[in-house]
């Protein structure tokens, strides 16, 4: 028996998720499926996500901490890991309908306004399963990249958890190998995303300071020149940041330093 769609519920209200629940256990018979999990927020549902790898999720969009739209950035950024993960597609199931025209314009696959009656959910799902196999990366990406909403956190998967770290809390982001280091004021995280697609996602915060790292700007003190080796030794002498909050110093490359000099007056 091929294998059949796996789909994730998430929505804040019990009540809703038991009635996706009642919607796709009536449509069994005509669209086989299998419900790999709940989430009640965001951050649980990218950590089933993870391990459940669903093909679908039913997302509400109005929730508390984290938005689905917000979620649907967070999905986006895995297709930008080393290796891409798995991209579910996603249908909206939400009481808000001011949302609607920026889904479509972004090629979500469907939006489903509540109450959701089987035969809209059953045409989504219908609709779904026709493009999981040529566009489940593109739609989501599609989305991440188009909506004027961009994400608040990043999203630290750290054993077995999901953890949220809010980006005014970041004071740099460091490549190193494969992974990013997100450093904060009490600590440090690893990621795996792309250090240019997180320059372009938040540039208006972040300054990059060299081919490896960005920096927030508001966590910039100021400047220092360091000569290596001491003057009497005649090294190259070079730029690096002061941060506030913590005692480390990165060191700026000769390309940025034009770039970085006038970030502090």
């Amino acid at each position: 028996m091929p294998d059949v769609p796996s789909i994730l519920i998430v929505d804040d209200e019990p009540v809703a998720r038991s009635r996706l629940r009642e919607l796709l256990a009536d449509l069994a018979p005509d669209f086989p499926h299998r419900i790999v999990g709940e989430a009640p927020n965001a951050p649980e549902a990218l950590s089933q996500i993870e391990v459940s790898h669903p093909q679908i999720v039913l997302l509400d969009i109005q929730m508390p901490g984290m938005t689905g739209i917000e979620l649907a950035r967070h999905i986006s950024a895995r297709a930008q890991s080393d290796p891409p993960r798995p991209m579910p597609l996603i249908i909206f199931a939400t009481a808000h309908d001011e949302f609607a025209v920026d889904a479509f314009e972004v090629r979500a696959i469907d939006y489903l306004l509540k109450p959701v009656r089987a035969d809209r959910l059953r045409q989504a799902l219908e609709r779904a399963l026709t493009r999981i196999p040529l566009e489940q990366a593109h739609a989501i990406d599609q989305l991440a990249r188009a909506t004027n909403t961009r994400r608040r956190h990043l999203s630290v998967h750290e054993r077995g958890r999901v953890i949220l770290v809010p980006l005014e809390q970041v004071v740099y982001l460091k490549a190193e190998l494969k992974y990013i280091t997100v450093r904060s004021k009490e600590r440090e995280y690893l990621i795996e995303e792309s250090l240019t697609s997180l320059e372009e996602e938040f540039g208006d915060r972040f300054v990059r300071i060299h081919r490896n790292a960005l920096v927030a700007r508001p966590s910039i003190a100021g400047f220092e020149r360091v000569t290596p080796g001491g003057e009497a030794e005649g090294g190259d002498p070079y730029w690096q940041v002061v941060l506030r909050d913590i005692p480390e110093r990165l060191p700026v490359s000769r390309r940025q330093w034009s770039t970085v000099k006038n970030l502090v007056a």
